[in-house]
């Protein structure tokens, strides 16, 4: 069995591949180690680029475009490793990144997934909006990040460079304990895409393990490729998924209280893209609150399967007030200005 496998989730990216391969293969010659390319039915012959330029990497191919969470989903099924590295097509990686990684699995088995410090492939003293230095999510269900609060993103100085504790790992570049990643039940296809991995951090939690940011591990993300910040599909997917999330994992004596509040809160949100006259985002919030009714039967059987976990551990990295509170009204726009106890653990 492989030590790590690092798997690449491809969907008419060739570009991608051209610009960001290089770095992946030149820095993850380990033993043990072994990247993968899952190509979601691409039809811009990113397989063919594949095979003709790097014949060492190994190429698993879906019949179609299953999105993000069931297309790692139908490819990991295929592989067996310890580990597994699910990374982006658009990440630039750095010298010696995934030793530190795999050293920090290796030493804590309590330690489910963790996550390097992901910078902007852009602006390299930036964190990346889609991880920073480490996921966290507040009692409504709003997520930010080490190096990132909603739409303020900061300069690198090394605020954040410590191993620890976080609620989730960016599905950027996310490394997972191959056989708990299939004992969890993976990835959840019914979100297609975005927020999957804090849905999936969160049942880890719920079953007692540990999620971590390991700084010394270093990488750069693009982001946006596929579905940009403002896109009205990602707006919608966003806002759908994380009701799923809160669905899914919240305990039954917070459920209701926490659900109603959110509801409340998307709707305030959705009017604040009508004063921006953000049309296809107002109506993504509305069509986003219709889906989630539509999928609540379908959730209450898995909360029913779930709930002998869902309620064991309080999780200490769940910011206890509103994020949303502290950033438009209190204007805290960083990690470091909350006022919360876990922040300097």
């Amino acid at each position: 069995m492989l030590k790590a496998a690092v798997v690449i989730l491809n969907w008419n990216g060739k570009d991608f591949l051209k610009r960001f391969l290089p770095s992946v293969v030149a820095h993850s010659e380990i033993e043990g180690v072994r990247i993968f390319v899952a190509d979601n039915g691409s039809n811009d012959h990113s397989v063919e680029f594949l095979r003709s330029t790097y014949p060492e990497i190994g190429i698993i191919p879906l019949k179609k475009n299953y999105g993000f969470a069931e297309g790692y989903n139908r490819a990991l099924a295929q592989l067996e490793a310890e580990y597994f590295l699910l990374l982006n097509s658009d990440v630039d990686v750095s010298a010696g990144w995934l030793n530190p990684l795999i050293e920090l699995l290796d030493s804590n088995p309590l330690v489910a997934a963790c996550m390097p410090k992901i910078m902007s492939a852009e602006r390299n003293d930036l964190f990346e909006y889609a991880g920073g230095a480490g996921g966290f999510i507040d009692r409504y269900g709003y997520t930010f990040c080490q190096g990132r609060i909603f739409d303020s993103i900061e300069t690198d100085y090394g605020q954040y460079d410590k191993q620890r504790d976080i609620f989730w790992a960016s599905g950027a570049c996310l490394m997972i304990r191959g056989p708990l990643f299939k004992l969890a039940g993976g990835l959840d296809p019914d979100f297609f895409a975005h927020m999957e991995e804090v849905d999936l951090c969160w049942r880890l939690k719920n079953r007692g393990y540990r999620i971590m940011v390991e700084p010394a591990s270093l990488v750069y993300h693009l982001g946006g490729g596929t579905l940009p910040q403002g896109n009205p599909r990602k707006t919608f997917l966003n806002y759908r998924n994380n009701l799923f999330i809160l669905y899914k994992n919240l305990p039954e004596e917070f459920l209701g209280r926490i659900l109603f509040s959110r509801l409340l809160l998307d709707g305030l949100s959705s009017f604040r893209f009508l004063l921006k006259f953000s049309l296809g985002e107002f109506f993504s919030v509305f069509r986003a609150h219709m889906a989630f009714y539509r999928y609540y039967g379908r959730y209450k059987q898995f909360r029913k399967e779930e709930q002998k976990f869902i309620s064991r551990f309080e999780h200490r990295e769940i910011y206890p007030g509103s994020i949303v509170k502290e950033y438009f009204l209190k204007k805290k726009i960083t990690f470091q200005s909350l006022r919360w106890i876990y922040r300097n653990p």
